[in-house]
Order: structure tokens, then sequence, then C-alpha cells
């Protein structure tokens, strides 16, 4: 099977047409070794089947970040068959760079240059057979998010393959192309000999490429410098790089028309002077946010999380039936009736109102949205002392908190990282979500949205807090700039925006028949065994009751001193989800929790399970990020302590207060 690579910078629409050629036919992982999300798929090239891998989003070819060195080790190694390479057409000097990199490699390249309608709204046109000229590679103009030339696109990448490699059409100026081929010169003949030469003449470390050329390094010493000094610049990776931003003008020069001097500014420009001003900015993201919690969390979520409720209350009620009709022991009907249809339901129940909140945050990552939600905490986040390169592994965090730790390494300094890596679990993953719906539910059905925005709120102030504490503690470091691009604001697709909503609900839906089934029926054992292993007579003789309440005076004075709040944490440990998965299978419904709890014992839960450790996968990760056994320690008593201390201020405060 062929197999094509598609890469881009970020916002350039590549997630869009990644979904458009390979529609359902695609799978997520992540690369070896590393928590870089990786995604394959398939699609029709030549009138045949062949595999498309959509690389991380990158700039450059230069492995200075975790994305850049995954994209360029594949490409290098494993070298596909054709490289889909995909521009944005509104910036189209930042996204040829790559360009001329990924020509160097020797695999063939297309260029697909996307939202060319957003240039002709601009004013802009360009021509299609000029830049094709310049470039020597294959060009097509196209519009991912509506199909506008994407067949024509499958057309020339299966005419490239038979093409080959693209030829040395790109010339530099003249210092420039001589130290690139007499730097390639030093070099024995071989595929990507001209990106192993740019490699070697910036001064830029390759020695993870299989066939980087040892030897000959005296020579290329003396070429950089005399480079060097015919350019004037501080080093050879600056004047390599304006010799290629250089080049890229001309040929953007000739291939595009741009509107007259003075025209008035892009809706964009307009949008952002209100979005990103200093008054209205920090308002509107708090009302835009409130805004899809209601409406995830309002009447129209409830409802569907009822109907989710009552099919699996009526799945377990056919499914006893069934195995009472067979003979089946009682406590076999009980096990699938109460501990797993009951307890993986309860969770299940949840998903329409999950699959919404991805739905709404899609689109807001598909109109350009997000990429000023970022600068805006970003611009909030230094005022307290933190690095705005920790913002996007933060954002991370409020996925999945183990991608979010391994995002870290991306920070400036090894302090700076650690750093990152002790916040992100502050804020509240995915998986805590069935546990805030299921406590909001029952006890401020009404407020649901509000206390779930409250809570996000209150791991994003924990780790605000925190970071000003530990940066100017534990934690010194020179604080570092941050380049954040913000993209056009573009009208979103609903379809893709479900597609990835349903993208995320996969893995939703995958811990739920694994990792909560497992659980769901390891704790009905726990809880129907007694130490010697015989069946309790009542629940109290039970392990698990036993464990719980081991455990249970620790949060007496957090006011959930039972035994089953105690369990509930201990099972969150494993995965989160499964604290409202236990809570379920050990009070038996959602009745029985309204009794045990009051409103204020269970928003101090509520607080509890916000801050408190995260799953052993993200330990295990903090533990390799921090490189250091006491530090990885350090962070998970520091967030538990944390946790215990702001749960006791709620109910402390609210017993004083007289609530």
């Amino acid at each position: 099977m062929k197999k094509a690579a598609l890469i881009g910078n970020p916002n350039s629409g590549k997630t869009t047409l990644f979904n458009r050629l390979t529609g359902s036919r695609q799978h997520t992982g992540n690369w070896a070794g590393v928590t870089v999300e990786k995604k394959e798929g398939v699609f029709t090239l030549a009138g045949e089947e062949a595999a498309l891998v959509d690389l991380p989003g990158i700039y450059s070819l230069s492995p200075d970040t975790l994305e850049e060195r995954v994209a360029l080790e594949y490409l290098w190694q494993e070298r596909p068959d054709v490289i889909l390479d995909i521009l944005d057409a509104t910036n189209l000097e930042r996204n040829l760079y790559l360009t001329l990199q990924l020509m160097e490699l020797g695999i063939p390249v297309v260029a697909a240059v996307n939202m060319a309608d957003e240039l002709k709204s601009q004013g802009r046109i360009l021509t299609e057979a000029v830049l094709e000229q310049q470039l020597g590679i294959p060009v097509v103009l196209i519009s991912a998010k509506t199909g506008e030339g994407v067949e024509r696109l499958t057309e020339r990448m299966a005419r490239a393959l038979s093409a080959g490699a693209p030829g040395d059409r790109v010339r530099y100026d003249p210092a420039t192309q001589t130290a690139l081929e007499r730097t390639a010169s030093t070099l024995p003949e071989q595929p990507g000999r001209r990106f192993l030469a740019a490699k070697l003449l910036a001064g830029e470390e390759i020695s993870f490429l299989t066939g980087a050329a040892a030897g000959g390094e005296v020579t290329r010493r003396q070429i950089r410098q005399a480079y060097q000094t015919q350019t004037g610049q501080p080093d050879c990776y600056l004047a390599l790089a304006d010799a290629r931003y250089r080049w890229i003008e001309k040929a953007v020069r000739k291939a595009l028309s741009r509107p007259a001097a003075g025209d008035a500014p892009s809706p964009s420009d307009r949008i952002d002077r209100v979005v990103t001003s200093r008054v209205l900015a920090i308002p509107l993201f708090l009302a835009l946010m409130a805004g899809m919690f209601a409406l995830t969390f309002g009447p129209v979520g409830s409802s569907l999380k009822g109907m989710m409720e009552a099919l699996f209350f009526r799945l377990g009620e056919w499914a006893a039936r069934l195995l009472a009709g067979l003979n089946t022991p009682a406590w076999a009907v009980d096990l699938i009736e109460e501990g797993i249809l009951g307890g993986i339901g309860g969770v299940l129940a949840f998903l329409p109102q999950i699959g919404m909140l991805f739905f709404f945050l899609s689109l807001l990552e598909d109109s350009g949205y997000m990429a000023r939600a970022a600068f805006l905490m970003d611009r909030l986040f230094r005022r307290f002392g933190l690095s705005g390169k920790s913002f996007i592994p933060m954002l991370m965090g409020f996925g999945c908190t183990t991608p979010g730790v391994m995002a870290a390494r991306t920070a400036g300094s090894r302090a700076e990282q650690r750093l990152t890596v002790m916040l992100v679990p502050f804020l509240s993953c995915g998986a805590r979500l069935p546990i805030y719906l299921l406590m909001a539910g029952i006890f401020l059905p009404r407020h649901a949205g509000a206390v779930l925005l409250g809570l996000y709120g209150l791991g994003m102030a924990v780790a605000v807090l925190s970071g000003l504490f530990l940066k100017n503690t534990l934690f010194r470091s020179t604080r570092a700039g941050y380049l954040l691009e913000l993209p056009p604001y573009r009208w979103p697709s609903v379809g893709f925006a479900l597609l990835s909503a349903w993208d995320r609900c996969k893995g939703f839906l995958y811990k739920a028949a694994t990792v909560i089934f497992a659980m769901n029926t390891v704790i009905w054992v726990l809880q129907h065994l007694t130490p010697a292993l015989a069946p309790a007579a009542a629940e109290e003789e039970s392990l698990f009751c036993l464990i719980g309440s081991a455990l249970a005076p620790l949060f007496e004075p957090l006011g959930f001193g039972f035994w089953q709040a105690a369990a509930a944490l201990l099972a969150g440990l494993i995965a989160k989800e499964g604290v409202a998965a236990t809570m379920l299978v050990l009070f038996g419904g959602q009745a029985a929790i309204a009794a045990a709890f009051t409103p204020l014992s269970a928003l101090s839960f509520l607080v509890f399970c916000a801050l408190y450790t995260p799953c052993v996968a993200a330990v295990a990760t903090i533990r390799k990020e921090m490189g250091s056994t006491a530090l990885a320690a350090f962070s998970l008593c520091y967030q538990t302590l944390t946790a215990y201390g702001m749960a006791f201020l709620v109910y402390q405060g609210g017993r004083l207060l007289g609530f």
C-alpha cells in the first residue's frame, strides 16, 4: 500500500483536509514512546487504497520541539511515497518556509494551497501556475472545508508518484547557493543530501538522523565561517533563514496580487479590536464559556441525560428478567444488573452532555477563537508569574492530564518544565466531568452549569496561585518570550465539529468498555466478599467496606467521612471516571447519594475531586517528566494537601456561615 504524509503549519486546515480525505476510515493513537497524537487513515490514490499519515502541525523541520522531531524522524526514516504539504493561502510567506525544507528531502511533494476562497474575499488572487513554476512542484488551490479542488489534488498526487522527487529548481542568492553546494559535496550521494547539507550549514543537530555523514567536519566548519563572513549575519542559521525568506518574498510577489495599500482592515482585525481588547476580552470569554455550559447542562443536555438513564434502567430490568428466566444464580444477576450495567450506565448517561461540550469546543477551535482564548489566558497568567509557554500544555490538560504533562517538555528551562508538570493536574481533565455532572445534577440541578464553570475556574485559580508561589520559591527561572499565532476568523464547519466530538467521545466509550467495566466488576466482588473470601452476609462485612472504613476518618473534617466516599476516591486513582461509577455501585443509585450527602458536603467533595491526585497513568508520566522520584512525590503530596485544604475551607467555612 502506498503511503502519503500530510504535513503543514498549525491552523492551516490540516485536520479538515485529513477528515475530508479519509472520512471515517481513520484511527488515532500516539507515536511510539511519546504522547504526541498520531492519526492514520485510508484514502483513494491512483485508483487504489493508500495510507495517509497526519503529522503534527509544525512551522519548520528544525527539531527544536517534540512535534518537529517526531515529524522529521518519520519523514527521514519512513520516507513516504509522497508528501502532501498543506499551506494557508492567507499566510503564504510563513507556510512556504516549511515547503522549501520538505522539497530538500528527495521525496515527491504536492502543495495544497488551502483557503483560496478566503484569499479571494480579501481581494487577492493567487496564480497557481506561477507559484508552481517557481517551486517546481505541483500546486493545487483547494478549500478543505467545502471540498473544492480536493479531487484534482489527489490526481496531482498520483501523477507526482510517477514523476519522482522534485528537481533543484529553487536557487538562493549566490553566497547561500555556493555554501549549500560546497557542503553537499562533503556528503555521500544519498536521498535527501540537500536537506542534510542545509542542516549542516545551519549548524543544527542532526546526529539522530540515519545517514548523517561522519567526517568532513573541518571542511564544513570552514564553509560555515566563510558563509557567515559573506552574509554578515550573527550565525549561519539566521543567514540561511534570511536567504529562504528573501526567495519566498520574491516568489510570492510574482504569484500573488495584493490589494492596494490603505484598504480597510480585514474582518478578523475588526473583530479582534473587540474580542482581544483589554476591557472586554475577559468578560466576553467568561460569558462565552458560561453560555456554552448553560446550553450543555441546561434543559437540552439534562433531557438527553435523562433519556440515557432511562435506557440503561430498562436494559438492566430486561437483563435481570432474562437471566432469572434462565435460572441464573442471584449473585450473577445482581453483578450484571447492578455492578456492570448500573455502574457503566450511570457513567454513560453523561455521554450526551460530554459530546455537546466537545462539539462546542470544536466549533470554537475551528472558528479561530480558541487561539484568542490562549492569548487572553497567556496574558492573564503572566501577571501571576507564569510563562506563556506553559499555556498549551495546560490547555491540553483540560482534555487529559497525561498528554498535558508530556507537552510540558516544550517549555523553556528545566525549572519551567517541572513547574508546568506540577500545575497541569490542577486543571479539570475530561475524566472528572462525570463526577461533576453526577453530584451537581443531584444537589444543584438548576445551577449545574454554574457549578461546573466554578470548578473549572477553581482549578485555574489554584494553578495560577501555585505557579506564583512555586515560581518564586522551588522553581526559579528566567521568563521567556512566547510566540502565539492568531489565525483569521472562519465560519466553523458543523460536520467536522461533529466528527471531532465523536472522535473524542470514542476514548470515553473505550474507557467505559474496558477500565470502568473491569473496575465495577472488581468493586462488586470486593463489596460482596469478606476478608476470608466468603460471601458477605451484610455490606459492613465486605472487603471494600473495611478498606473504605479505614480511610473514612480522614475525610470526616471535609464532611464526607463515610466509607463509600473514601472507597470511590480510592477507585479514582485508577481512572477519574471511576469515582462516579463506584459511587453509583456502592450507594445503589442517586437517591442514596442524595441521602448521604448534604449540599455543603457535596460541594466539599466536588472541590476535593477537582484538585486531588490524578490517575495512575498521569502519576507515572509525572515521574518520567520530572526525572526525579522525590520531585514527583512532592508534586503528588502538594496536590493532595491542596485539595484537602480547599475542601476543608469550603466545608468548615460553610458551617461557620450557617449553610
